[in-house]
């Protein structure tokens, strides 16, 4: 019943934006974290930011703090990361995922993808 839907990526010159989206559906509980990650084609996946839904602590991988942003909406489902100065190496797909203790994801979306290119 818990499904995470993001959207929001496309294809952005770089130094552009993009703001992503991630939907949280069929989970009750209003203490946990999102988490975003992103893979690129041949890499591992990497952690991008974390935000906590009940009190909106924030942490973001050191390769994108200053140009990513985290937040979320009013009714606590939905969870943005904006996305500026976007760079080529910032090309992937990007995930969103769910937790309730720090490392252990419990829930994933499907992905969507981030193309940076001139």
């Amino acid at each position: 019943q818990v499904q995470l839907v993001e959207s929001g990526g496309g294809l952005v010159q770089p130094g552009g934006s993009l703001r992503l989206s991630c939907v949280v559906s069929g989970f009750t509980l209003d203490d946990y974290t999102i988490g975003w990650f992103r893979q690129a084609p041949g890499m591992q996946r990497e952690g991008v930011s974390r935000i906590s839904i009940l009190d909106c602590s924030t942490h973001y991988a050191d390769s994108v703090k200053g140009r990513f942003t985290l937040s979320r909406d009013d009714a606590k489902n939905t969870v943005y990361l904006q996305m500026n100065s976007l760079k080529p190496e910032d090309t992937a797909v990007y995930y969103c995922a769910l937790g309730l203790v720090k490392n252990e994801w419990l829930y994933w979306g499907q992905g969507t993808q981030v193309t940076v290119s001139s």
